[in-house]
């Protein structure tokens, strides 16, 4: 078994951090129903992010950063960004390159499409698989959905946040929002961040998730 240390080296010279993202080896719950369960749910992901910080065999903060770092800035837990979403499949899309922060490109391939209802008003997003990361056992149902919202540059970082998702069985996933976070190279330049793309672009504040990273 690798060294996790080892891991993350390889992680930026192999998949360049899949540009910057995070990985959870664990499904996500696709049926919380209670607004407690959501509501814990939350609030452990916050601090099991907080302890992936902390950690030097995994965190992306410099160690000059994560000497004295004592949490990430969250919004606070709202269940009303939990939403549940049209999971629309496309089949016939084919790879492309995505660009990263650094100029190099990221296969990538639209999956599919979200659709969702927010504060009364519908929208869309397009979720990406990586066909390299899907040959890992790990990830062969991992789904990779960046996005910006009108938050960005203010409360939240410039570049915008990704959420990781899995491949649900039938036609409706849910999105939590309040998972979003931050790609690595808010925290360390030496990480290459896919950048998003604009039809990814929400036009409304996501007041959920992580905030931005005052250095």
């Amino acid at each position: 078994m690798f060294n996790s240390r080892i891991v993350i080296v390889l992680c930026v010279l192999i998949f360049s951090c899949k540009q910057g993202k995070r990985y959870h080896d664990e499904k996500e719950e696709v049926s919380i129903t209670s607004k407690n369960d959501k509501l814990t749910a939350i609030l452990e992901y916050q601090k099991k992010l907080n302890a992936e910080f902390k950690d030097p065999e995994v965190s992306p903060l410099a160690d000059r950063h994560r000497k004295d770092f004592e949490g990430l800035d969250f919004f606070a837990p709202d269940t009303n960004y939990v939403v549940q979403a049209k999971f629309i499949r496309t089949p016939d899309a084919l790879p492309f390159l995505m660009p990263t922060s650094t100029g190099t490109k990221s296969e990538e391939v639209v999956y599919a499409k979200v659709e969702f209802q927010l504060k009364g008003k519908t929208y869309a997003l397009e979720v990406y698989q990586s066909p390299e990361l899907i040959l890992e056992e790990k990830y062969t149902d991992y789904l990779f959905l960046p996005f910006t919202d009108l938050t960005n540059g203010k409360e939240t970082y410039g570049g915008g946040r990704y959420l990781d998702l899995r491949i649900p069985e039938g036609d409706m996933i849910t999105i939590d929002f309040n998972k979003a976070y931050n790609p690595y190279c808010a925290y360390n330049k030496k990480y290459s961040c896919p950048l998003v793309p604009s039809v990814n672009n929400l036009k409304t504040r996501i007041l959920a998730g992580v905030k931005a990273f005052d250095k």
